[in-house]
């Protein structure tokens, strides 16, 4: 009897959408969307140099027909429009290339790792819980960006893996910026549309907070425990411990290193101050990098042309994450150029007038969730969102303390999935994280906030909740 040749199976061809990929889909289907809903406006007045939605104006219009040519323009627009975002990720690249060439950011890390040697826990809880309090009170949000790169630092020392450094950085920063109870960007701006006192409600949105800050040390430390006892259970691959010259836990941490680390986190800590209080903005930041990573490498003893070099080699590593950005922002473009935005807003508000209390209220959450993958400004999306869910909890008898939950729920829960947030995709980029890796982990930590958000408007409807 002959021997018989093993089956030879094709080999399948599919494989998991790059990100350009996925995006680009998305785009193509807002495109399509401009044929299908018509095109409307609302009304909108200016207050205090803010231009601000008027509700009940709401009137369908004329829109303009986009050709094929529109759908490409819209990268292009996308790209020139997310230019601040997209050099401020090349620039945060460049600095951060210096100071870890210094050995600045590895001798501190490891210094730290040796100190919670075999309790990992707590230095993994410790960094999430600085970040989460920064998102918490308005200090960090599109700076979260700056910060990945630590998180990198950090779960390479520990040899975890990229998702890891995301997770305790820009995750955590977004546990406490979805409840921001004391965020004037956010909670300030919404309050102040819906004539509520400034950062009321706090009592309720720190017992939310400390509740979403826990659970998610908690999934962060279970997935990297499971990748500590077995490096297999990672979803991309641990850090190797050369990878990236990174060194080792006995890397030394000298006096060049610790003034160079004072220079840059004094620099952070002003500029932090003048975002909040000199109105600084992505633009500054950029430049401030610069600045950083000027006197960062004199600071190492680098080369003029060394730290020209290495800066150059910074940027380029995070080419790839910045482009990114721009084609997020392409989808916005391409709804604007349809002006079908306003059409989305309306459809989402009227369902809301007629469902009772409770259940308006979490319907208020989750139209200002899908709003958030058009406008993921949390500024922006106040000013839109709050001029309509304020006379909108009037009519279906829930207080304004509950609308404007129901919009900072929605506003912060979805950056942590929506591939249009910049913050988001510029985060991943700096890690080198797949977003499909990225969305595949952090699912299920969503569905545990989606849960604690819709539980606490739940309450908060029931107590009536108001000024607190």
């Amino acid at each position: 009897m002959k021997n018989e040749e093993p089956i030879k199976r094709k080999k399948s061809r599919w494989e998991m959408p790059d990100t350009y990929v996925i995006l680009f889909l998305v785009l193509f289907v807002g495109f399509i969307a401009t044929f299908i809903i018509p095109s409307g406006a609302f009304d909108r007045e200016t207050v205090d140099g803010v231009e601000m939605v008027i509700p009940n104006t709401f009137q369908q219009t004329e829109g303009e027909t986009l050709g094929l040519l529109d759908l490409f323009n819209a990268i292009q627009t996308g790209m020139i429009q997310s230019a601040d975002i997209i050099f401020m990720i090349l620039f945060t690249g460049g600095m951060f290339e210096i100071i870890e060439r210094s050995g600045a950011l590895r001798g501190v890390i490891n210094r730290a790792v040796r100190l919670t040697r075999g309790n990992e826990f707590w230095l993994i809880a410790i960094v999430s819980t600085i970040f989460a309090l920064a998102g918490a009170v308005g200090a960090v949000a599109n700076a979260v960006i700056a910060f990945v790169v630590v998180g990198v630092i950090i779960a390479r020392t520990l040899k975890l893996d990229p998702i890891v450094a995301v997770a305790i950085t820009f995750g955590a920063n977004f546990a406490g910026f979805s409840v921001g109870f004391i965020n004037p960007y956010t909670l300030g701006i919404a309050q102040d549309i819906a004539d509520l006192p400034i950062f009321s409600g706090a009592a309720l949105r720190i017992v939310v907070f400390i509740l979403i800050l826990g659970l998610t040390i908690w999934y962060t430390w279970r997935y990297a425990k499971k990748i500590m006892e077995n490096p297999t259970e990672s979803l991309m691959g641990v850090y190797e411990d050369d990878d990236d010259n990174t060194g080792g836990l006995d890397d030394p941490f000298t006096t060049r290193h610790k003034l160079l680390l004072t220079f840059v986190v004094l620099c952070l800590g002003f500029f932090v101050y003048a975002s909040t209080q000199l109105g600084w903005t992505i633009n500054h930041m950029s430049a401030f990098f610069v600045f950083i990573a000027l006197g960062s490498g004199i600071i190492a003893g680098m080369h003029y042309n060394s730290i020209a070099g290495t800066f150059l080699e910074g940027t380029r590593k995070l080419v790839y994450g910045a482009m990114i950005v721009g084609l997020a922002r392409s989808v916005i473009v391409i709804l604007e150029d349809g002006a079908i935005i306003d059409t989305i807003v309306y459809a989402l508000s009227v369902p809301l007038e007629n469902l009772a209390p409770v259940l308006s209220a979490i319907g208020m959450f989750v139209s200002n969730s899908l709003l958030n993958f058009l406008v993921n400004s949390g500024s922006g999306q106040a000013m839109i969102a709050m001029p309509l869910l304020t006379p909108l909890a009037d009519m279906i008898g829930v207080t304004r303390q509950v609308a404007v939950q129901s919009y900072q729920f929605g506003d912060g829960l979805t950056n942590l999935i929506f591939p249009t947030s910049g913050i988001l995709m510029a985060s991943l980029a700096v890690a080198k994280v797949p977003y499909a890796k990225w969305l595949r982990w952090v699912f299920p930590l969503f569905l545990i906030w989606l849960v604690i958000a819709i539980v606490t408007l739940i309450v908060a409807v029931v107590i009536n909740w108001g000024p607190m």
